[in-house]
């Protein structure tokens, strides 16, 4: 059997965000966040976790990079948490927090890691939130401030920028089912506004980088999919995967990348649709280098009644891991970026998140053989490889995660580090799965 051998040139990395490594929360002079508010809420974190400490890489980044460099790992997917840079979210600077993320990159250059930079990976400014957050339009000004800030500030040596991560969860999962922070239940019409102030908000961000990133500078958005499968290779399911992939982006890829609403979205949200002023898509539609998707699960449709997408459900007992949201579809990583390619003509496409959470136990003298997680990754890289086969243009993958951390409402139960992180002693010990993708990495295809 050949080897799975990926293009030259491949991009491979790991990823992690601030909220869920660094800890410090409340340490030289960041503000709190969404996050800090939302896990000190009674029942809402699991076990009580918080983010205060977390993997403490807020003083450990050093030793962290260290690790990275042994493993092999030559990108680093990171974000910056806006809350320590602006502690109000506009205004006064928070010098103390510029001087950390200049530390880190130093860091980051000395080991030979490229950062790839996340600007917004869900840190919410508490005092933004406090005048209405996502649902008004004010918090969109403070980013545009935020974006042309960082990108100023650190444009110098990130070439690579994310400008907001899995816009579905601020806003859905955020302010309508109400699992993340801020944890609420607010109706469709507040829904589909964040929706637009959010890819708004992308839209900055990519302008910041054009005025003020090198003139090599690449950016893009990460968004997450639960990407359909079709049941069958046939033109009908196919087809009907496509219509449910497009239904799943319609508030977001739809905009972005051909430059309006859909008529079809606006006449169902009727009187929910989202208030916008004419020229809003001349920034959301700014053209972007290449398209982020976070993947770590499907769903499996077939073609219904007049051609429409019917989503199966899945029987007992179909194969998961301990998150009980993440379910074991490989193909995911086939038609996630299949579908973004052949309907939105992405020319470059990063896999910018992808992992799977356990409940690891703890290491036995040093080892921790997670072989479920190993298998895992090896199944879905496969399926990446079989896309990249026919001509899908992926150029990257980033694994979720580096290290186990802090697993937003899951807290620090569930665990998708590659590295196993000790948290009372914040002893790291990488896994099996660890020293496996580092051979990968090394020899750019699956072992």
């Amino acid at each position: 059997m050949p080897s799975l051998v990926f293009p030259n040139k491949f991009v491979w990395g790991v990823a992690m965000a601030a909220p869920q490594i660094e800890g410090a929360s409340f340490t030289d002079g960041k503000g709190p966040s969404i996050w800090d508010t939302f896990a000190r809420k009674p029942k809402k974190i699991r076990n009580g976790d918080n983010l205060d400490i977390a993997c403490d890489h807020y003083h450990r980044f050093r030793d962290d990079f260290e690790l990275m460099a042994k493993l092999g790992v030559k990108h680093y997917r990171l974000s910056i948490a806006w809350p320590r840079i602006l502690p109000e979210g506009r205004g006064s600077i928070n010098q103390a927090g510029l001087d950390y993320y200049h530390s880190v990159l130093d860091a980051l250059q000395d080991h030979g890691i490229t950062p790839w930079v996340t600007m917004f990976h869900w840190d919410l400014p508490q005092a933004l939130e406090d005048e209405g957050g996502w649902r008004v339009r004010s918090t969109v000004d403070a980013f545009a401030e935020y974006a042309d800030l960082i990108v100023k500030t650190f444009g110098d040596r990130v070439k690579n920028w994310i400008t907001l991560n899995e816009i579905f969860c601020i806003a859905t999962l955020g302010h309508e089912v109400g699992s993340k922070a801020p944890g609420t239940h607010e109706d469709p019409a507040v829904i589909n506004q964040i929706y637009h102030h959010a890819i708004l908000c992308h839209g900055h961000g990519v302008r910041a980088v054009r005025e003020h990133g090198q003139r090599d500078s690449r950016v893009g958005l990460a968004e997450i999919t639960v990407a359909p499968i079709p049941v069958t290779d046939t033109p009908r399911d196919i087809a009907a995967a496509r219509k449910a992939f497009i239904a799943s982006q319609i508030r977001v890829l739809d905009p972005i990348y051909r430059g309006r609403y859909a008529t079809s979205y606006l006449n169902e949200a009727g009187r929910a649709a989202p208030k916008f002023h004419r020229n809003d898509f001349d920034l959301i539609s700014l053209p972007t280098d290449f398209l982020g998707l976070n993947i770590y699960t499907g769903s499996f449709v077939r073609a219904g009644k007049h051609g429409r997408p019917e989503t199966l459900p899945l029987p007992k007992g179909y194969p998961s891991s301990d998150c009980s949201w993440l379910k074991f579809m490989p193909q995911a990583l086939h038609w996630g970026p299949r579908h973004a390619a052949e309907i939105y003509k992405v020319k470059a496409i990063y896999i910018t998140e992808n992992g799977v959470g356990y409940d690891d136990p703890a290491p036995v003298d040093g080892e921790l053989f997670d072989l479920h997680r190993r298998d895992y990754l090896r199944n879905y890289l496969c399926e990446l490889q079989r896309a990249i086969a026919l001509g899908v243009p992926v150029k990257g993958y980033f694994l979720w995660s580096f290290l186990d951390n802090f697993e937003w409402e899951d807290g620090y139960t569930s665990r998708f580090g590659i590295v196993h992180n000790d948290f009372p002693t914040q002893q790291r010990t990488p896994k099996l799965s660890a020293h496996w993708y580092a051979r990968v990495m090394a020899e750019n295809r699956i072992v």
